[in-house]
């Protein structure tokens, strides 16, 4: 016999739960089987009771689903919980992390509008402000994320919308998020800040004065490798009067069997980022003193050139590395080409450590001279850093220093 009595636990009860339990039990809405994992609705569609109510559910009149394109109860349930892990009003779910973005940026700008974003930016977000914004009119402006100058003369002008990373892919600049928005509010700009680096575990953005949170939910989020979606969050009546209407009718929804699996990775979320970030530093500081191994950066290590800014706005310091190694292109490739345990791939936040050679994968596109701006060697490498044994990881990446050596870029 099935109970229909099950309730969801109260709010008030709800918000005196710390991060790891919210994960789990956050937002959760039971059917009435009293399911302990979320239902998946995996359907395209809904019906109707009748004529009326279908006329009434387009017309606002009545609550009801209609199609899957516009809403659907397992990714509700999804953005609800990562709504309540973020601390924002409301949260809309895309088909990927680049849905996130282009969305939250095409959905508030119009043709003379104006966008200032930091240089450091992933691959495909630099194209979108440097090619596709401008193809609609709409002028786009880049600055050094680090240099406070640069930003305030790029607000001397009235802004639409500010794109920036912090730690930014892949070289882990960390930007000053509080100064940069209270600067870019008096320009009349709302703040849109890509925050997959750091993990909702480890940095809020809306408390330091971001207007916007833009995720990929394919890397930490699900972060076992499986599943492609993103996640926009900010104000409900900024997501329901300016994203939704843009979301919905362009088709950029996410599909509810991603979304199930997604909030099964937000269960052990907490638990991965923790680990791979202890990982991260053992990791970092091996590198360090490694032959061959020119330069590296993590927000972590006290010689990390904003280090004591990511100290004050993030909780922690994340699982990404990057690192240059001698001989240039020819020495990075010899370097992964040389590892067993860690894969190529230009995925990160993955339960598998993961790494890649920025110049000819992730930011190829960008162009030599933007990638020098960058601080994007040729030797460059990012590194993702997974749930292995950190010793293992260690002996991987000695067998990349042994492969440096014996085209003698190492001593």
């Amino acid at each position: 016999m099935t109970d229909t009595s099950i309730k969801t636990t109260s709010p008030e009860v709800a918000a005196t739960w710390r991060t790891a339990t919210r994960l789990i039990h956050g937002e959760v809405e039971r059917t009435p089987y009293g399911e302990t994992s979320e239902a998946l609705f995996l359907t395209s569609g809904f019906a109707y009771d009748n004529a009326e109510q279908a006329a009434a559910t387009f017309t606002g009149e009545a609550v009801h689903y209609q199609y899957s394109r516009f809403g659907n109860p397992t990714v509700d349930a999804l953005q609800r919980r990562l709504a309540d892990l973020e601390g924002a009003e409301a949260c809309v779910c895309t088909a990927t992390g680049m849905g996130a973005v282009s969305s939250a940026l095409l959905a508030q700008v119009k043709a003379g509008d104006r966008v200032v974003a930091s240089r450091a930016l992933f691959g495909s977000c630099h194209w979108i402000v440097a090619n596709l914004l401008p193809q609609y009119g709409v002028e786009t402006v880049f600055v050094d994320g680090g240099d406070l100058k640069a930003w305030d003369e790029a607000f001397s002008k009235p802004t639409t919308a500010v794109l920036l990373e912090s730690p930014s892919n892949p070289m882990l600049d960390v930007l000053d998020i509080a100064t940069i928005a209270e600067r870019a509010h008096r320009a009349g700009a709302i703040v849109i800040v890509d925050n997959v680096f750091a993990s909702p575990v480890y940095q809020k953005p809306l408390e330091l004065g971001a207007d916007v949170v833009v995720y990929s939910c394919t890397k930490h989020i699900d972060g076992q490798g499986r599943v492609l979606g993103g996640a926009i969050l900010g104000r409900k009546d900024w997501i329901n009067d300016t994203v939704l209407p843009f979301t919905r009718n362009t088709g950029n929804a996410l599909s509810p069997f991603n979304a199930w699996v997604m909030l099964k990775g937000l269960e052990t979320l907490a638990l991965r980022v923790d680990a791979m970030t202890r990982n991260a530093a053992a990791v970092a500081d091996w590198l360090a003193s490694a032959p061959g191994i020119v330069s590296v950066r993590y927000p972590g290590r006290k010689d990390h050139p904003q280090h004591e800014l990511a100290a004050r706005q993030m909780s922690g310091f994340g699982s990404l590395i990057a690192f240059e190694v001698a001989g240039g292109q020819e020495g990075a490739f010899a370097f992964l080409n040389a590892l067993r345990i860690i894969l190529i791939s230009n995925n990160l936040g993955d339960a598998r450590s993961l790494a890649t050679h920025p110049a000819t994968t992730t930011h190829m596109k960008i162009g030599p001279e933007e990638r020098a701006r960058l601080g994007i060697a040729d030797g460059a490498i990012r590194l993702s850093i997974g749930l292995e044994d950190s010793a293992d990881l260690i002996d991987d990446l000695a067998r990349g220093v042994a492969a440096l050596k014996s085209r003698g870029f190492a001593n």
